[in-house]
């Protein structure tokens, strides 16, 4: 058996931290460069006049609660494993959250955040991962449901329900079903071996976070003087979190797929599209990329507890 000697390897272990950050910046970069959408110019004009002390540090709020929301909801999962502390979550929801950005469907950070664990309890990591956003998957949908009704796109609703309950008998009739030692009925198991109490929790924190970043996204538009009735306001903007979500991406492209199907919807209450794309980019930045900014940080100082 090869044996690496220790300082090659730490070599190697932050050669590969490097990258990861270098790579997070460069897409991002690429993002804010080369999109032909995002136009600063005119971005700039609009900031200029519509932008007050109060409502920066209004907006900033939205986005702090948003991300220390999911930081504490990850906190209470990996309780049911062993207690951390918030500044430990911290560090690895904001880690993993760079690692994850230039990955499908941020599936980096399930892996990222394993990484903070000892090698057997990888598996229980990634589950507690899956479990901490199939909550938030599962409020994207059923808001975004309620959100295609209240539009009126009563045959998309219909069909994701169709679709969903489609899903849950299948799920149901083949829980028997092992595919390399995983089975739905194994998987549900699993989730009862949670305490209740840690459930219950998680679920109120995840509608408190979905309240936070869809109402943020309400009042960024507010804030453009885009005066929509309050219903259809968040019916749209429900909506266009539910279809982002369904369709496969990246991190670093969130805020193009969000943008486009926003500027669709959004057309239709004949607001601009400089001003849906301008909000959404915001969103992304500031949801995604000064968290990611500051879990670089985290990345570059991370010791792997993986021997």
């Amino acid at each position: 058996m090869i044996t690496i000697p220790h300082k090659a390897t730490q070599f190697l272990v932050f050669m590969v931290k490097l990258l990861i950050v270098t790579a997070a910046f460069y897409f991002i970069y690429k993002q804010l460069t080369e999109n032909p959408k995002l136009q600063w110019s005119q971005f700039q004009q609009l900031v200029s006049e519509k932008t007050s002390l109060f409502g920066v540090l209004f907006v900033l709020a939205f986005s702090f609660a948003n991300r220390f929301l999911e930081i504490v909801k990850w906190q209470n999962l990996v309780t049911s494993l062993h207690p951390i502390t918030l500044g430990e979550a911290s560090k690895q929801v904001l880690g993993a959250l760079t690692a994850g950005i230039f990955t499908p469907n941020g599936l980096g950070e399930y892996a990222g955040k394993a990484l903070y664990f000892e090698k057997q309890n990888t598996k229980q990591i990634v589950f507690l991962n899956l479990v901490c956003n199939g909550v938030q998957m599962i409020l994207t949908i059923l808001f975004g449901i309620i959100g295609l009704f209240i539009l009126g796109y009563w045959t998309w609703a219909l069909g994701l329900i169709a679709a969903t309950v489609g899903f849950l008998g299948l799920s149901l009739v083949t829980k028997t079903i092992t595919i390399k030692g995983y089975s739905i009925e194994k998987l549900l198991h699993k989730i009862n071996e949670i305490p209740r109490s840690i459930h219950q929790k998680n679920n109120f924190l995840g509608l408190c976070r979905y309240l936070i970043f869809s109402h943020q996204t309400y009042f960024l538009f507010l804030a453009f003087n885009i005066h929509v009735p309050y219903p259809i306001m968040m019916a749209t903007i429900t909506t266009v979190y539910l279809l982002s979500s369904i369709l496969p991406s990246f991190q670093f492209l969130d805020f193009a797929v969000k943008g486009s199907i926003a500027v669709f919807f959004f057309d239709k209450l004949g607001v601009n599209e400089l001003v849906v794309v301008f909000i959404t980019t915001l969103m992304w930045f500031l949801n995604v990329v000064v968290p990611v900014v500051i879990g670089s940080y985290f990345v570059l100082n991370f010791k792997p507890k993986w021997k």
